[in-house]
């Protein structure tokens, strides 16, 4: 039986509503800056919600970073997205674009939510519904699949190894990560690209009103719509984009001198079953407080040692529920809780977009030393202020190192994730 590698990231990328790529992401992050705008053809169609975050992808950017095949033909933005973070995340870590010069050990996974939903699909419909379906033309299917983000991104970078997708609702980013991570840890692949992808538009977008779970009380100032563990929360805010994290062997990194973000030391995925509370749309907190304790356990870590969590934090009436989830896990005083934040003030909820590009903030907080704010909490709901306060709760971004943060995500279906990164040591 081999033994156990360290696993590292070396490279980050990242399509997200208020920052399209690294760089900006992180200034956002810094500053507080919303991504979340008032789409005023949603009204039109009724939508009692009509703010979501959609990342600016103009079409001069997409000539300048992709091929003329995917930046000119290719629709669907789920996959746009899914191509530029990965790119960003490939070339970060300082690899080549060379198709074909990479052995087995190298793969892939880009993980979707509802891919065929995304508003390209407009396109695809009508012809269909006018018998004119041969027009179609080659890329429906490919453009469609839960796979095509990253198949689409493979056929540029041309990767040998283990090339794969999954799907699983809100976890599906973290789980992506996750996965790979354990393909690495194994030893079955010595680098992986990892991450996950969501479109956007009223197509995507549709149902989650029609089950009024969206905030429907800030059309008129989109940007105060997404309030996580706010009083006055009312619903996420949806939004579309795409992280993308390249994660390799801690000797694979040292070998070729790679610079280092952060090592993940383990995690945990695991279902509530719909049972004990859990269903289609709730989390069992027995097995969101069992996916906790079992990733801090496989990380090795104490919950005393944590500094930072990223949490799922939706902006819903969930958020008060998944505090006292982490107050039992941990079993901390309030004092010694640990700070608590999630982008998702400033993007909304990517749905599988959004666990990967939560831990990209998570990377990029380890690695430049600060916890970046949470927008929109003037008011602190009062269970949470009850559980843990208000003083960990940072409205301000706080320039501070951090060694030890857990990310989280749940999803539909009762499902839940959880992964420990590490300042390498």
């Amino acid at each position: 039986m081999s033994s156990k590698h360290r696993v590292v990231i070396t490279g980050l990328g990242v399509v997200a509503p208020n920052g399209v790529n690294v760089t900006e992401f992180e200034a956002a992050l810094r500053s507080g800056k919303s991504g979340i705008k008032r789409w005023e053809n949603l009204g039109d169609i009724n939508f009692k919600c009509q703010i979501g975050g959609k990342p600016e992808i103009t079409q001069e950017y997409k000539e300048q970073k992709l091929p003329d095949f995917i930046a000119k033909k290719v629709q669907n933005n789920a996959v746009i997205y899914a191509c530029l973070s990965g790119l960003e995340a490939w070339t970060d870590a300082g690899l080549e674009v060379a198709p074909g010069t990479y052995d087995r050990k190298t793969g892939m996974i880009i993980g979707s939510g509802a891919l065929g939903l995304d508003s390209f699909i407009e396109h695809k419909i009508y012809p269909i519904d006018n018998g004119n379906h041969r027009r179609l033309g080659s890329r429906s299917v490919p453009e469609s699949m839960s796979s095509g983000a990253g198949a689409y991104l493979n056929s540029i970078l041309g990767l040998k190894g283990r090339i794969f997708s999954n799907s699983s609702a809100c976890i599906t980013g973290s789980e992506a990560v996750l996965q790979a991570f354990e393909m690495v840890q194994s030893g079955r692949m010595e680098r992986m690209l990892c991450g996950s992808t969501e479109g956007d538009g009223r197509y995507i977008w549709g149902g989650f009103d029609a089950m009024r779970v969206l905030c429907s009380d800030s059309n008129e100032q989109p940007e105060k719509g997404s309030r996580p563990m706010s009083a006055s929360s009312s619903g996420f805010v949806p939004s579309g984009g795409s992280g993308a994290l390249v994660i390799e062997s801690l000797e694979a990194a040292q070998a070729r001198g790679a610079k280092i973000y952060a090592e993940i030391l383990g995690g945990d995925v695991n279902s509530g079953g719909q049972q004990g509370g859990g269903s289609m749309t709730a989390q069992n907190p027995e097995a969101v407080v069992d996916c906790i304790q079992t990733a801090l356990a496989n990380s090795g870590v104490k919950a005393s040692e944590i500094d930072l969590i990223s949490g799922h934090l939706t902006s819903t009436k969930g958020d008060p529920y998944e505090i006292q989830n982490w107050m039992d896990a941990l079993g901390l005083s309030k004092e010694d809780f640990p700070m608590v934040n999630t982008p998702k003030s400033m993007i909304g909820h990517c749905v599988a977009g959004a666990g990967s590009i939560e831990l990209v903030a998570c990377a990029l907080q380890l690695s430049q030393g600060f916890v970046h704010q949470n927008i929109n909490l003037d008011e602190v709901h009062p269970e949470i202020e009850k559980l843990i306060g208000t003083t960990k709760l940072p409205t301000e971004t706080i320039e501070q190192e951090i060694n030890t943060v857990i990310k989280s995500n749940f999803g539909f279906g009762d499902l839940n994730c959880c992964i420990v990164l590490n300042k390498l040591k």
